[in-house]
């Protein structure tokens, strides 16, 4: 039996070498996410702008001085309700000087005829000339034209009267008068477009996109047609980002691609009963361009890219990350789409910022909405 100072030595020695190797640490909690598995539509999104089913320039067809506004600006008119009044006197008078030579033409028409009927058996039983009958038969014709040109100025003049007092041409909603109450208008540098009434139900949306894009629709409409399927319905996002309820379809395009912009120019209607959205507005357009079957998606914060090469940070069941190389496709919200790289029900990392190959880590299984955002109740977590 070792002496007891001997015994208290080594014992002293024993437990501070027990103090100079703690236990090592646990590994870092890392958010991990699964790859997510669906049929996942390929959206676009096309700028545009928002018009009128129809817009209906206002224009005075005379001119003169403008007499009477009967609509409140920015209301809704109906068709045939009075807009404006222009002066109408100079119109009346030109009836009235019209009403004149009618009368006129036809009090020459009458002596014509007479004339004509009387020189006609004088002429039959030669105790006219046949120079006589012509002249008188000429006579006749001249004095039915006259009465003609007469009658059709009388006409022209009740147009032009007609003109001073101008309707709504359709429904719709008219916008803010170019002219008010006493100014002259209908000749330049005069107003000669008063308003517009412009018909927002539906609305109108007329959009550009480039050349590949047009190919990549234009690809889905004929596969569509091929399959006899029903025509894609196009969405509305407005300017404040939210989805407008009702969707809308292409009802025309342009003949050609314009060379000068290199876009194809569209223009899609939407339903609009509520009349929210008004003619001018900006807005986007969003078409289905193809499905993809059995996607494989990622949140775009899990993937790093180094030179033009894209990774991922894979971490098996052992807890051991793998730096995993990727080739990706479309972005879908905060997702991303993964060709190459990744399969079903494999874990990703979400904090790469952290990770290295080779490192053991212990995985935080986290829930992601649709759109790639994280669920409350996991980012409270």
């Amino acid at each position: 039996m070792p002496p007891l100072p001997l015994a208290i030595a080594f014992a002293a020695l024993l437990l501070a070498c027990t103090e100079a190797e703690p236990p090592a640490p646990p590994p870092p909690k890392i958010p991990v996410v699964e790859v997510v598995q669906r049929d996942q539509p390929i959206l676009l999104d096309m700028v545009g702008q928002t018009r009128g089913y129809s817009d209906i320039p206002i224009r005075a067809r005379v001119q003169g001085v403008l007499l009477g506004m009967h609509f409140r600006e920015g209301s809704r008119v109906q068709e045939g309700d009075p807009l404006y009044s222009i002066d109408p006197v100079e119109y009346e008078t030109k009836v009235i000087e019209g009403e004149g030579h009618v009368a006129a033409s036809r009090t020459r028409l009458a002596k014509a005829k007479a004339d004509l009927a009387r020189i006609r058996p004088l002429a039959e039983m030669n105790a006219v000339s046949q120079q006589d009958l012509d002249g008188a038969v000429a006579q006749y014709e001249a004095a039915i034209g006259s009465l003609q040109a007469s009658v059709a100025r009388k006409k022209q003049a009740e147009i032009e009267l007609g003109y001073t007092e101008i309707a709504a041409p359709s429904d719709g909603r008219i916008g803010i008068s170019e002219a008010q109450v006493g100014e002259f208008v209908g000749q330049m540098p005069n107003p000669v477009v008063l308003n517009f009434v412009s018909l927002t139900d539906p609305i109108r949306v007329r959009f550009s996109i480039d050349e590949r894009r047009y190919l990549q629709i234009a690809r889905r409409l004929r596969e569509a047609e091929n399959n006899e399927e029903p025509r894609e319905a196009l969405e509305l996002i407005l300017a404040d980002g939210t989805l407008h309820e009702h969707r809308g379809h292409t009802i025309a395009s342009d003949a050609a691609v314009d060379p000068a912009t290199g876009t194809f120019t569209l223009e899609a209607d939407f339903p609009n009963p509520g009349g929210i959205i008004l003619a001018g507005q900006f807005a986007r357009v969003r078409a289905t361009v193809e499905t993809k079957k059995d996607a494989l998606l990622v949140p775009q914060r899990a993937i790093s890219e180094l030179q033009g090469i894209f990774r991922v940070y894979v971490v098996d069941d052992k807890g051991e990350v793998i730096l995993r190389a990727v080739e990706v496709g479309a972005k879908i919200d905060r997702l991303q789409i993964v060709e190459k790289g990744l399969s079903a029900g494999e874990r990703v990392a979400l904090d790469a910022m952290r990770l290295r190959p080779g490192m053991i880590v212990e995985p935080v299984p986290t829930t992601l909405d649709e759109s790639g955002a994280l669920q409350a109740a996991a980012a409270g977590a």
